[in-house]
């Protein structure tokens, strides 16, 4: 049987706003000197929460990790449109934002469920012709993008305090969260974008049992392998 390190394997991050996924990624591989180290499933510099981290040949087991559904939370801001459909974009549009409820949320949130074709922002890392997306939208270049099928298990307000919405939303893997925020603020007829959000769950993994990135960076080598999720665990989940 192969024989695997420790290290091979993978550990839950509790990702702070900010750096990038694959910020987290180099910050792990220069701490700890661990030649392979990549991450399964991108999340935005300014969201939060659950990324897997997988080291050595951990790695080899990055496709099927990412495959997984998520689970986000969030927070919506109704009225104010975004060129990015999210907080760090330039605000394209203002608009008053009707008499609403948690309910009357929940009711248009409701269309969204099931299979949807979505495409992709411009500002976001999907490739064209080898250059990000996001690069071309910062020269003012807007490119087709093909719709990708997604699915949305369930899409929830929890509260809603004008111009403020929280949301719980189960979905598929590629699911642009920041999209769905933006359409429903279209359909809704005021304009919308995602103000927060943060990854509770990726498969049968939980933000509860990661670890805040600032405490990884603090640990020595033999406190790491404590948190390493083994190989075999991982290929088994």
């Amino acid at each position: 049987m192969q024989e695997f390190s420790p290290l091979d394997g993978a550990i839950l991050i509790d990702k702070p706003a900010g750096p990038t996924s694959h910020d987290v990624v180099d910050a792990i591989r220069r701490k700890f000197s661990i030649k392979k180290v990549g991450h399964c499933g991108t999340l935005d510099p300014n969201a939060t929460g659950l990324l897997i981290i997988v080291l050595g040949r951990g790695t080899k087991l990055s496709e099927k990790l990412m495959g997984d559904d998520k689970v986000y939370e969030g927070v919506i801001q109704f009225g104010v449109a975004t060129d990015s459909y999210d907080a760090d974009g330039e605000i394209i549009e203002t608009k008053p934002v009707p008499p609403l409820t948690a309910e009357q949320l929940n009711e248009a949130a409701a269309v969204f469920i099931g299979d949807l074709m979505q495409t992709p922002p411009m500002v976001s890392a999907i490739k064209k012709d080898g250059v990000p997306l996001y690069k071309l939208a910062r020269q003012g270049i807007e490119v087709a993008r093909e719709p990708r099928l997604v699915h949305i298990y369930n899409f929830r307000f929890r509260n809603y305090e004008p111009p403020l919405g929280q949301f719980r939303i189960a979905c598929t893997k590629g699911t642009y969260v920041r999209s769905i925020a933006h359409e429903l603020g279209q359909k809704l007829g005021c304009g919308a974008h995602l103000a927060a959000l943060r990854r509770v769950t990726s498969g049968k993994f939980d933000v509860a049992d990661a670890t805040r990135l600032d405490d990884v960076l603090k640990l020595t080598a033999t406190e790491l392998e404590k948190k390493v999720i083994p190989f075999l665990k991982l290929a088994a989940t």
